[in-house]
């Protein structure tokens, strides 16, 4: 955004008013009128404050009462209706924490000690009833913790150009466009996945992925746990590998759209090994999940000799053994290293789910909520990928698709007690509200 208002057209006192014009008008909604009321602007010495002195102006042309404020206020005038925190805005470096209140707070273009950039908290901010941001949204305000600071979000039109942008959120409408009518005369093999993880006992997470990818538009599923007979879920079909050298049995997966790799497969040295082996031999799209992913380990070169579009699925953990470090504080950059690294589109796991590919174009998908937070969502999650993935849809959308696909389906789940394969029965319920809308 720091580019984007340098290159504006427009002189910044143009700027200033239409964004002062836009967050009066936001005050003046919330409050259901403006004769009377009492209004606490706190404005600081940058264009946030600028922005916040044109409302005040507006405010009190339309019969407020408009006080401005200094940031370092240790009490806001006694009887406000409203307070605008106009204190600060993208660019704060530093700590802030004003003083509480129970009044609604309207913030201007992200609350003040929200980092722009990354979401962190510097300081205590007050949490927005309403953020009115200007043009675009910033990455603090869909990524955590800040997001949680926000409230509710208006995005204001000031006329600055951001379509060289290369960061976008995902919505209901993009994943629907993304993903393909199925046609008239379509059959199962059209968009077939091959799940291939498990071990022999631990079933589940292989199953939830082949289910998942059923309930996402897979036509045909294959489901192998090597050195076990697993049937899975009834609608996949159980095919079985030998317990050693089982990549080796792989010849036809060039029949399939798209594979998963990894869910609960195993850390033994053997079964490593065999991942490694198998990540040359499927000659399809695929989803890296789970235990492959830390088979691979910091051997990332392995991934860029891959000839096939290829979907990583960390979370932090998973991703510091790849990289050899933690993912940091922003997470669109941590995204961008680990695809630029691989090779791969890489999903990052998180409350706001990032993806990116190579070239650093991003996507993120914050659907969902802590509802997520519980065993084998994951696998959920690497099989509607996969779905996506052998319906056609391009690497970077099936990830940030499904993952917004996910997080939507969680959204419909109870907010206690949810376990992973309530996801399965919601996710075509997603899809088909989605295409209704």
């Amino acid at each position: 955004m720091a580019a984007v208002d340098e290159a504006a057209s427009e002189p910044v006192e143009t700027l200033i008013d239409r964004a002062g014009g836009a967050v009066a008008w936001a005050a003046r909604q919330m409050l259901g009128g403006t004769y009377g009321k009492r209004i606490a602007v706190v404005v600081g010495g940058g264009n946030n404050g600028a922005d916040g002195r044109v409302a005040a102006a507006r405010l009190r042309a339309w019969g407020a009462k408009a006080l401005e404020v200094d940031p370092a206020t240790k009490a806001y005038p006694p009887g406000s209706d409203l307070i605008i925190d106009a204190a600060y805005g993208t660019g704060l470096n530093r700590a802030y924490s004003p003083p509480p209140t129970s009044v609604p707070v309207l913030s201007v273009d992200i609350p003040s000690g929200v980092s722009g950039l990354t979401g962190e908290l510097l300081g205590e901010p007050l949490s927005a009833t309403r953020t009115v941001t200007f043009q675009a949204l910033k990455p603090g305000l869909v990524l955590h913790p800040g997001a949680l600071r926000c409230g509710a979000i208006e995005i204001a039109d000031l006329g600055l150009d951001v379509s060289q942008s290369r960061a976008h959120l995902v919505g209901a409408r993009d994943v629907v466009g993304w993903i393909p009518p199925r046609s008239s005369v379509a059959h199962k093999w059209q968009a077939a996945v091959w799940v291939i993880g498990g071990s022999p006992g631990m079933a589940g997470a292989p199953t939830l992925a082949a289910s998942a990818a059923a309930r996402s538009g897979a036509g045909y599923v294959r489901m192998s746990i090597p050195g076990t007979n697993a049937q899975g879920p009834l609608e996949a079909v159980g095919y079985p590998l030998g317990d050693q050298r089982w990549s080796d049995e792989l010849q036809d997966i060039d029949r399939f759209g798209a594979a998963v790799l990894g869910p609960g497969l195993g850390r033994a040295d053997q079964t490593s090994a065999e991942i490694l082996r198998a990540l040359s031999r499927l000659t399809v799209p695929t989803v890296v999940d789970g235990d492959a992913l830390s088979a691979i380990g910091t051997q990332v070169s392995l991934l860029r000799s891959r000839n096939h579009p290829t979907v990583l699925t960390p979370h932090d953990g998973e991703y510091e053994r790849l990289m050899g470090k933690k993912p940091g504080a922003d997470r669109l950059e941590a995204a961008r290293q680990l695809a630029s690294k691989t090779g791969c589109v890489a999903l990052l796991k998180g409350p706001a789910t990032v993806v990116s590919d190579p070239e650093g174009n991003v996507l993120v998908a914050n659907s969902g909520d802590e509802r997520l937070a519980t065993a084998g969502t994951g696998d959920v999650l690497a099989g509607a990928i996969a779905a996506l993935l052998a319906q056609g849809v391009p690497a970077l959308r099936a990830a940030a698709g499904a993952a917004w696909l996910h997080g939507a389906a969680g959204s419909l789940s109870p907010r206690h007690g949810m376990v992973a394969s309530d996801l399965l029965v919601a996710l075509p319920e997603v899809l088909h509200e989605a295409n209704l809308g």
